[in-house]
């Protein structure tokens, strides 16, 4: 697969040199200049001796050449999300023995990277190497991309993938985009996502199609959660794209930018990474949003599910696509088998051959619909998974806090329930300890809004006899508070 889709690159090349196919804010590439700029990078790793490399540039072109260039040196390649914390983003390095880092002096500096003198004369790119690291550790046989995950916890876990798995979903993808013709993708969320580096760049390349790479910046992002609408909504009005990834977060603040005028642009957008309200599908549908809701998994390579032009199912995350098989357990649980990852990074467990999401599902006819998650982990309406236990053990390590419950399923930002330490903690307190503990958490998993509570008791129903949060009763106790559209305040 990895060389029949570089063969088709340098094919276009030749049969649509003059076509574009990338583009950012400084310049454009041809895809008859493509594959010779992907050559010229990968001549460099091969001078250095890279074998593993962190990418930790910004959304434009520089980004997607290094990428290309490692898929055809079969170099693993590890993107460095930028949400990280540097404590995370240390621990990211050390786990994957990353020798090679492409990125700014900033992050290389703190990282532990020298300088390489002149190792990027034919490129804009920085390159920093790590001398004298002990041999890494063995990755499973195949392996081209360390995708860690956004971090339930505050050691974020590697999933192993071949290029062969996320091709075959872009394949799986350019076969469903090309019924409504897509010709444009404008690139939306950061590229160390995997769902906007398989979706945003190989499924577009797969169809010839061109590809907008503004900086993340300039699209209005700050940080992994903060996300300025309006910058976002003038950049995609005024290019007009056939398509984007979307989160649910975005969708709505831009429903919201947009106004009356109806959107007029636009033949596929995909909306997924958290569960999506079909009220906000119905909404973006009204406004003249072409929204397609699908599912998927880091450790599938992305995409699972898709709903398809001219058959969504509002409420489903569609049909699977034709490189997978789902099947429900017995309780309900959804199960894939095909194009599964080849495992996590310093597990020398075998490349399983059935994967259990951990999600709970039912069928409508050849569709999937989620009914929620056997996990504690929730998902935030920008995609980042948060295992609430990790902040709540960072909530109540303040000494002004005894217990803390945090809840942020689908939601713009997370709430916290906090049982004061004693009568003597007041709301000034309070503030002081969740800021502080919030100065220890990436932005994704800080809390926003908080609420003093009662203690939670076996006597209440809230928790065990043994002191454990009865997450259930909490929510369903909880619910009108945790639904209600307030903004995030110390005096909630």
């Amino acid at each position: 697969m990895r060389e029949r889709f570089l063969d088709h690159l340098r094919r276009l090349g030749n049969d649509a040199a003059d076509r574009t196919a990338l583009e950012d804010e400084t310049r454009s590439i041809r895809y008859g200049d493509l594959m010779a700029l992907v050559d010229s990078r990968a001549r460099q790793l091969r001078r250095l001796g890279s074998q593993r490399v962190g990418l930790a540039l910004d959304n434009g072109i520089e980004w997607a050449l290094w990428d290309l260039a490692m898929m055809q040196e079969a170099i693993v390649n590890v993107p460095l999300p930028g949400f990280f914390t540097p404590a995370q983003s240390t621990h990211l390095v050390a786990q994957a023995s990353i020798d090679t880092l492409i990125g700014p002096a900033p992050l290389a500096s703190a990282l532990g990277f020298d300088p390489i003198p002149d190792a990027s004369a034919d490129t804009d790119a920085t390159l920093w190497q790590r001398r004298g690291i002990s041999p890494p550790p063995g990755l499973p046989a195949g392996t081209h991309k360390i995708t860690f995950t956004s971090g339930t916890s505050g050691t974020p876990k590697g999933v192993c993938l071949s290029s062969d798995s996320q091709l075959t979903v872009a394949e799986s993808l350019a076969g469903v985009a090309t019924s409504v013709d897509l010709r444009r993708h404008l690139a939306i969320l950061p590229l160390a996502t995997l769902l906007e580096n398989i979706g945003g760049i190989y499924a577009p390349l797969w169809l010839g199609g061109s590809i907008s790479l503004p900086s993340l910046a300039s699209l209005g992002w700050q940080g992994a959660s903060g996300f300025d609408s309006a910058s976002g909504w003038r950049v995609i009005s005024r290019q007009a794209p056939d398509s984007l990834i979307l989160v649910p977060q975005l969708l709505s603040a831009l429903l919201t930018r947009q106004g009356d005028t109806p959107i007029g642009f636009g033949r596929f957008f995909a909306v997924g990474g958290a569960a999506v309200s079909p009220a906000l599908l119905a909404r973006a549908e009204a406004a003249g949003w072409p929204v397609f809701e699908g599912y998927g998994l880091s450790e599938c390579a992305s995409v699972v599910t898709l709903n398809r032009p001219g058959e969504a199912r509002l409420g489903s995350v569609g049909r699977p696509l034709p490189h997978v098989e789902v099947r429900l357990a017995d309780d309900g649980e959804v199960l894939v088998q095909g194009n599964l990852m080849l495992g996590y990074l310093g597990d020398s467990a075998p490349a399983p051959a059935v994967w259990p999401t951990g999600d709970l599902g039912e069928w409508d006819g050849k569709d999937l619909r989620l009914k929620g998650r056997r996990r504690q982990v929730f998902i935030t309406a920008y995609g980042r998974n948060v295992d609430p236990a990790w902040v709540e053990a960072e909530l109540t390590a303040e000494p002004a806090i005894a217990q803390a419950w945090v809840s942020g399923e689908a939601q713009p930002f997370n709430r916290a329930l906090l049982v004061p330490r004693g009568d003597w903690v007041n709301d000034r307190q309070i503030e002081d300890a969740v800021a502080s503990a919030n100065a220890r958490l990436p932005d994704y998993a800080r809390v926003s809004l908080w609420q003093r509570s009662a203690p939670f008791t076996a006597q209440n129903g809230l928790a065990t006899a043994n002191g454990r949060l009865r997450r259930d009763a909490l929510a369903d106790h909880y619910h009108t508070w945790l639904t209600s559209p307030a903004y995030p305040s110390a005096d909630a």
